[in-house]
């Protein structure tokens, strides 16, 4: 399974039916729109593709902060309901762990609903620990 980076608005599209099973409260022209505005500031994606279908997708940004260093933020990660239990997440991170070497990264990132059970446990097989809860205003403060 391949890894690629999404370069061109045939593969946007292509791999926005599949963050659409993560984030349902979009449209997909909402949601295309809104991944182009993060694209300009360094969001990517990457993504598996089979037979022409993208089985697995990660949306992250590179940054550096003062508590981890540079690092990758894993803002976005679903595997097509059609590609569960095909090994296509277990590669996904293996190739976000080896991106991340690669740019000299430190760490991976990520924040999981705490309902997400079945995440936790891929997560937690593929060596992340859980290491803080995430706090949020969402009224806008």
């Amino acid at each position: 399974m391949k890894v690629k980076l999404v370069e061109s608005d045939a593969e946007l599209g292509q791999v926005v039916r599949v963050l659409l099973q993560l984030r349902g409260h979009f449209k997909m022209e909402d949601l295309i729109d809104q991944v182009r505005k993060q694209q300009r500031n360094g969001y990517e994606i990457a993504y598996i593709e089979s037979d022409g279908i993208a089985l697995c997708v990660a949306g992250f940004v590179v940054s550096t902060k003062l508590a981890w260093g540079k690092h990758i933020y894993i803002d976005d990660l679903v595997t097509d309901e059609r590609g569960r239990s095909t090994g296509a997440g277990a590669r996904m991170i293996d190739w976000l762990k080896a991106y991340a070497r690669q740019l000299g990264c430190k760490q991976i990132h990520l924040d999981s609903g705490v309902q997400r059970f079945a995440a936790h446990r891929f997560y937690l097989r593929h060596g992340f620990s859980i290491t803080s809860h995430h706090f949020s205003l969402t009224d806008g403060g």
